[in-house]
């Protein structure tokens, strides 16, 4: 190996932890803790729903070591959803989930709609995020519903 490899190796891999670190503003999270905070949604949401009774947990999102963990978040995550998910009949799906603090109510709902609401709404609001911070990031944005301006067949 040369002396230099070493070297190009580690820019590499400050470059993968600088594009994660960015911030389109200090409120808001990093590229790299919004992304591992969406690979991570299925299977975390999947996971609150199963049991009918939930104490809200004190949420702080982590920095991703690098794009492989969020990717390897992803796979996991989606694979524990589907696994949970599939346990669920109708009538699991129907009974009331319900969150507390403290040992107190603070929400019950059917638990379709909080599996709704949490996991598929909140990881549209999420992904839509992201896609604002690869736009400003100059990073060809994928299309989700329809093409974006980077693939647009039509355009």
């Amino acid at each position: 190996m040369r002396m230099v490899d070493s070297i190009l190796m580690e820019i590499d891999m400050e470059a993968q932890t600088t594009k994660l670190a960015w911030k389109p503003h200090p409120k808001s999270y990093s590229l790299g803790q919004l992304a591992l905070h969406i690979a991570a949604v299925p299977g975390n949401i999947a996971a609150a729903a199963t049991p009918d009774t939930m104490e809200a947990p004190n949420f702080t999102q982590s920095e991703p070591k690098s794009c492989t963990e969020i990717l390897d978040t992803f796979s996991k995550s989606l694979a524990s959803a589907k696994e949970a998910l599939n346990k669920m009949d109708d009538a699991k799906l129907a009974s009331t989930w319900t969150l507390t603090r403290n040992g107190k109510a603070v929400m019950s709902v059917p638990r379709v709609a909080f599996i709704s609401s949490i996991l598929m709404n909140h990881l549209y609001h999420h992904r839509g995020q992201l896609s604002v911070y690869l736009r400003l990031l100059d990073v060809p944005v994928p299309s989700i519903y329809g093409p974006s301006a980077d693939e647009n067949p039509f355009g």
